[in-house]
């Protein structure tokens, strides 16, 4: 969940630090371009404790977002202390012995700067954007408020009513509420399956010991990486590492613990009746794949071939998508989302779906299932093309300043131990084929344990068993 923004409205002021020469050792250096030099150049460096230092320099710009990605998430908490990495994320902004939180926001304004934070079920990421000549102030910043964050027991009761609010509202929103429900099925028993911002339970009672146990434990060198992309210079980033979290332990991360361990999926269903609601809101999920598993990019692409569908945006049933023009024509859904969440070791593929068919829930989800089963019996060339040159887009679009192409290192280094470039990953989708996917679709789709999730005036939804016989029979 996102959290704190501090923008500019003052002059800038702060000062300037300056590395101090390299002293730790470098445990290994790789950089990652093509031999034409056409394509951007992402250069890594591992200190000796295991934190990573990754960057992408673009001389032409001005301004370069730096931040911290950490492999510890909601995933890394047991059911006593979930909600804990996002309760961090709000206090981080608290104050340290350096700094105030009034000197902390100032001097981030006077620098003309943003910095903002977030968690997700596997990584918290505090990260800055700033001119170039800003950069060591905000390296500087991230290491204060990453390791030296007071954490007052003032500061902690005043931001409990802050998340519980917060949670009000996150309640409001069905999808992300779908969602959950989805996670807690699917990966019963699991951290995986635990919201990330934890129960109000857990929220009303965290203490002072519990948030700075957590960063004793999770925050440790081989868990993080300092991604710069922008006007940066590696270099310089690697000196600033060195200084400012070469101190860091390494060898956080436990064994047996489950965040080291594989979640097992469950085939399930999860239905919250509401009928003072209009609109039932239905997820189904196979289980998907991990950020490594060699078919990843197969099952973007067939989440693609399934594409998004909103009856709002005035497309009807004139698109590419066969789902559309089904439910288009019939008038049974207001809209649809395929999507592809991946973990590092798992993750779930499927489709989320809105209706005001309260008669007609039956309808909706066998059309989904069915359209899943094309992608195995009938896949045409010309739809896998017009996919392939979707998701590139897309993937391209998504890279559009300092600030996604930092969270695109940071993301694929901290889940595979490398990142590959944007010609690469389109190299990976072009090379698939109409064999590849009806291959993996056969292989992760049909005839697979579904967990299914319906939200609101579902009493027309299908029998559970029902459903699953859906992803068995229509193979042929």
């Amino acid at each position: 969940m996102a959290s704190r923004l501090f923008l500019s409205r003052g002059l800038r002021s702060a000062k300037v630090l300056q590395p101090r020469s390299l002293t730790l050792l470098r445990q290994g250096l790789a950089t990652v371009s093509d031999a034409t030099g056409a394509h951007p150049v992402t250069k890594v460096s591992r200190l000796a404790n295991g934190f990573t230092v990754a960057t992408e320099s673009n001389p032409a710009l001005q301004t370069a977002t730096v931040g911290v990605w950490i492999n510890a998430g909601s995933r890394a908490e047991t059911a006593a202390n979930n909600g804990t990495a996002h309760f961090l994320e709000h206090m981080a902004f608290k104050g340290t012995p350096q700094r105030s939180q009034y000197d902390l926001e100032l001097g981030v304004e006077n620098m003309g700067a943003h910095l903002n934070a977030y968690t997700s079920r596997e990584q918290t990421v505090y990260f800055a954007k700033a001119f170039q000549s800003d950069v060591p102030a905000s390296v500087e910043i991230l290491s204060d408020i990453l390791q030296k964050s007071t954490l007052s027991p003032e500061a902690v009761e005043r931001e409990r009513d802050v998340i519980l609010r917060e949670q009000q509202e996150v309640d409001k929103v069905m999808e992300e509420v779908v969602f959950d429900h989805l996670h807690a099925t699917a990966f019963q028993g699991h951290s995986l399956g635990r919201t990330i911002l934890g129960p109000k339970e857990n929220i009303q009672s965290l203490k002072r010991d519990d948030l700075k146990t957590y960063i004793d434990t999770k925050y440790g060198g081989d868990r993080m990486v300092l991604v710069g992309a922008g006007a940066v210079d590696h270099e310089q980033l690697v000196g600033l590492a060195e200084k400012h979290f070469g101190q860091l332990k390494a060898n956080t991360i436990e064994a047996g613990s489950d965040s080291q361990v594989r979640p097992s999926f469950v085939g399930s269903e999860v239905l919250v009746r509401n009928d003072e609601m209009d609109t039932a809101h239905i997820a189904l999920a196979v289980e998907g794949v991990g950020w490594s598993d060699p078919d990843y990019y197969t099952m973007l692409l067939m989440q693609a071939i399934i594409g998004n569908w909103d009856r709002s945006l005035g497309a009807g049933v004139n698109t590419s998508s066969r789902l559309a023009q089904v439910v288009g024509s019939r008038q049974i859904a207001n809209s649809y989302m395929s999507f592809n969440t991946s973990y590092t070791d798992t993750g779930l593929w499927g489709i989320y779906l809105t209706s005001q068919a309260r008669t007609e829930l039956d309808d909706v989800v066998y059309f989904a299932i069915k359209e899943w089963s094309r992608l195995y019996v009938s896949l045409t060339e010309m739809e896998l093309a017009r996919a392939k040159q979707q998701l590139k887009a897309a993937l391209v679009f998504g890279l559009d300043g300092t600030t996604a192409i930092a969270e695109d290192i940071g993301r694929q280094i901290l889940t595979t131990g490398q990142r590959l470039l944007p010609h690469q990953v389109a190299a990976k989708i072009d090379s698939i084929t109409v064999a590849d996917v009806r291959r993996v679709a056969g292989e992760k789709l049909w005839d697979r344990e579904l967990a299914i999730v319906g939200v609101g005036p579902v009493e027309g939804m299908p029998d559970f068993t029902r459903v699953r016989g859906w992803n068995s029979w229509n193979r042929v």
